[in-house]
């Protein structure tokens, strides 16, 4: 079984496929940063409450597939943050030296055999 790689961008919505689970995180990381070089986000002010570039997700690049569920948050600031879970997503903590990219890689592969 193969991994998808959803990425949302603003309405933007692409989809790719790989047959493992390294070409599906290069895919993601790829993708994620890319979003990340983008523009950035400016403050959305509502009266009420006040959101900064970095609590709004700017992209989302989302990887499927055997058992995973996982992914990377752009945020408007252009930082990043990995992910897992479906319904209740867990943010995954960097270790020392790492980014997001490398925590979210460490975490699938200790977590997952492939043939």
């Amino acid at each position: 079984m193969g991994y998808r790689v959803v990425v949302r961008h603003g309405p933007k919505v692409d989809k790719h496929a790989a047959d493992t689970l390294d070409g599906a995180l290069a895919l993601l990381e790829r993708s994620a940063r890319a979003a990340a070089a983008g523009p950035r986000r400016e403050t959305v002010d509502l009266h009420v409450r006040r959101f900064e570039p970095v609590q709004q997700v700017a992209a989302r690049a989302e990887l499927r597939g055997a058992g995973v569920r996982a992914g990377v948050d752009v945020r408007g600031d252009g930082s990043s943050e990995a992910w897992t879970g479906r319904l209740r997503r867990r943010v995954v903590e960097p270790r020392h030296g790492e980014d997001a990219y490398a925590a979210l890689r460490r975490v699938l592969q200790s977590t997952s055999v492939e043939p």
